[in-house]
């Protein structure tokens, strides 16, 4: 898949209606985090740096087509100029006169922010009306929210048709990550999935035994596999109903070439708390009043084994009860040893998912990735082998 880049557009003395991702936390007013708005710094700079005058398009929380005043984006202005070293002008709707003077208005070096397009039902309804009322802003359209590409939204799909397109810098290396990752990867590839439950992986699942050559199953999900396969798991948490549907995958992974990785040895105990004693045993050897929380250290030794001969690591989810210690372990140590191999360069990892950023932070292996996305739902959808909207829309 091709897309068009910013460095293809002529930008000077241009509106450019960006599609940003600025759903950021905050409390009493002051954004709590501010890694969504950092990741569009570069996308902002380069247009103003080529004499273009950016508009932002971004949604804040779920109004539902409601004016909510604690939804409204003008709260982020200081934030985002903060970031981005100039002027935010705010525009108190994204449509009508209001919104058309106020980019009629736009100086060369400022920024346009308007309000929350979920305030109107027409941008999740795609309404190619309301997009169209949005064309009027601006001479083109960058989309740099791939976090938000897996919806047909009027500001993510729609508008993309109406303007002349391109893909922003997050949106540009999101996809080149992935594309390298499950495109047209580098072999052997290894995905470690893991997580609580099969069946709200099962497309993922199904999609990757048929794209890697290692799938490294873990946490909850490994414990339904186990007990797919008779062994007993105890009290560990496990759908013993998706049995059918664990052989299934696997019986398809064989016939597909890919390896499917299960514990080893395991990590057990009778209380779900920090600090509770523990055990590490084989993994068929789960007492039947205690719960499988880790793998074990042969588990993590075979990782780093496939690790060794891997060119490219696709990872999404943990593969213990990563917040509570010392169940935490197996997941830290597999993290600490894909990221030392990616920093000599022997291997590509891209990571995403909000768990699996918060694992790999928590092991402080995330810096040492490759890459780490931002998206949760996209970046899923993207696993699964599925057609994104916004993404579709850009591909030229």
């Amino acid at each position: 898949m091709s897309w068009t880049t910013l460095d293809q557009m002529e930008l000077n003395g241009k509106r450019v209606l960006t599609r940003v991702d600025i759903n950021v936390p905050m409390e009493n007013g002051i954004v709590t985090d501010m890694t969504r708005i950092e990741r569009i710094v570069p996308t902002i700079k380069d247009i103003l740096a080529a004499g273009g005058m950016p508009i932002l398009l971004a949604h804040f929380g779920r109004p539902k087509g409601e004016r909510v005043p604690k939804l409204s984006l003008q709260q982020l202005v200081p934030a985002l100029e903060t970031a981005f070293g100039c002027d935010v002008m705010f525009s108190v709707d994204c449509i009508g006169a209001g919104a058309e003077a106020a980019s009629a208005a736009l100086q060369t070096g400022q920024v346009l922010l308007l309000e929350n397009t979920r305030y109107h039902t027409a941008e999740s309804k795609n309404d190619p009306d309301f997009a169209a009322s949005i064309a009027k802003l601006g001479d083109m359209y960058c989309n740099d929210a791939f976090s938000a590409a897996h919806r047909a939204h009027a500001s993510t799909e729609a508008l993309a048709r109406l303007l002349p397109a391109c893909a922003g810098r997050l949106m540009q290396a999101e996809l080149s990550a992935l594309e390298a990752a499950l495109g047209e990867p580098k072999r052997p590839v290894v995905a470690v999935v893991g997580g609580a439950k099969v069946s709200s992986k099962l497309e993922l699942l199904g999609n990757l035994v048929e794209k890697v050559d290692f799938l490294v199953i873990g946490g909850g999900m490994a414990n339904t596999f186990l007990a797919a396969q008779g062994i007993d798991v105890g009290k560990s948490l496990a759908e013993h109903d998706m049995t059918d549907t664990a052989l299934e995958i696997i019986a398809k992974a064989k016939t597909a070439g890919c390896e499917i990785v299960l514990p080893l040895d395991i990590v057990v105990a009778r209380e779900f708390k920090a600090g509770a004693a523990s055990e590490t045993l084989a993994a068929n050897a789960c007492p039947a009043d205690a719960m499988i929380l880790d793998a074990g250290p042969a588990t993590v030794a075979r990782i780093a084994d496939i690790l060794d001969g891997a060119k490219t690591l696709i990872w999404n989810g943990p593969l213990g009860t990563f917040e509570i210690e010392p169940f935490h372990i197996a997941t830290n140590a597999a993290a600490a040893y894909a990221a030392d191999l990616s920093a000599k360069g022997v291997l590509i990892s891209v990571a995403g998912g909000g768990d699996t950023v918060a694992a790999l932070n928590q092991a402080g292996a995330a810096d040492k990735f490759t890459y780490i996305s931002t998206a949760g739902g996209a970046f899923l959808e993207w696993m699964e082998g599925k057609t994104l909207p916004g993404v579709a829309a850009l591909s030229s």
